[in-house]
């Protein structure tokens, strides 16, 4: 069974579309844990009643105190039962057939972190025909210079992956340290070269997006990876190269 964990926060314009996303996919064995985050919009209501609607195997776990998304994930992955642990935010977009296709592409490869290639969708989701294509294999060190692991693609195989390290740290840009914390233990991650999401980018200040990521990437080499001022300058050079490109 695949765990999907979905944080939500003030998503009511999104959360019935991603729970209807769900319910469409072509593989069946999953159960669907949204975590609210003490939302101020009508983001519960709308659940609840989706899932009185639907009756499927859907969750819903409120809490009282907005924490963020890494504590909002981390409370899904305490209350998950599956084998395999999926994230899905609220305003992303899954291809049908993303979990039989990722499960399938796992198992084949006997793989413990696994995440796919995207598609960068407008406002409304609607592709942009940019398509963010992945490695075979991410390792450790590959991974500091391409923050290519976009956290709606990956999935985890709980069977062969310690739970407590797939929970995520309360820092800035919680994903990419999770990502780095385990494939520094010595994981490698495999990289299913298939477009099954669509990434929604909302209109926003570009400047503003630009500089908060080069604060973010500077924090999680000097304070996450616990590199050097030259190494952090050596790889943020790599991922600066990457970051434009993906986004031309």
């Amino acid at each position: 069974m695949v765990s999907i964990i979905v944080p939500v926060y003030n998503a009511a314009n999104y959360i019935e579309n991603a729970i209807n996303m769900v319910c469409a996919q072509t593989y069946k064995d999953w159960e669907l844990i949204l975590v609210d985050d003490a939302s101020t919009d009508n983001s519960v209501q709308i659940i609840e009643d989706v899932i009185k609607s639907q009756k499927k195997r859907i969750r819903l776990i409120k809490k009282d105190v907005n924490a963020g998304a890494a504590a909002a994930r981390n409370t899904g992955i305490d209350a998950s039962s599956g084998r395999f642990i999926a994230f899905l935010d609220a305003d992303d977009v899954w291809k049908e057939d993303k979990l039989e296709k990722q499960v399938a592409f796992m198992e084949k490869n006997g793989a413990a972190f696994c995440f796919h290639s995207y598609e960068f969708g407008d406002e409304k989701a609607n592709p942009t025909g940019k398509i963010v294509h992945v490695p075979k294999q991410l390792k450790y060190r590959q991974a500091l210079s391409r923050t290519i692991i976009f956290t709606t693609t990956v999935m985890f195989d709980t069977n062969i992956i310690d739970m407590e390290i797939i929970h995520m740290p309360q820092v800035p840009s919680e994903d990419t340290a999770t990502w780095w914390r385990i494939l520094k233990s010595g994981y490698v991650a495999y990289g299913l070269d298939e477009n099954l999401a669509i990434y929604r980018r909302p209109a926003k200040s570009l400047s503003s997006n630009k500089l908060e990521a080069v604060y973010r990437i500077w924090f999680l080499y000097r304070n996450i990876a616990g590199l050097s001022v030259l190494e952090s300058l050596f790889y943020f050079g790599g991922w600066a190269v990457r970051a434009t490109l993906r986004r031309l």
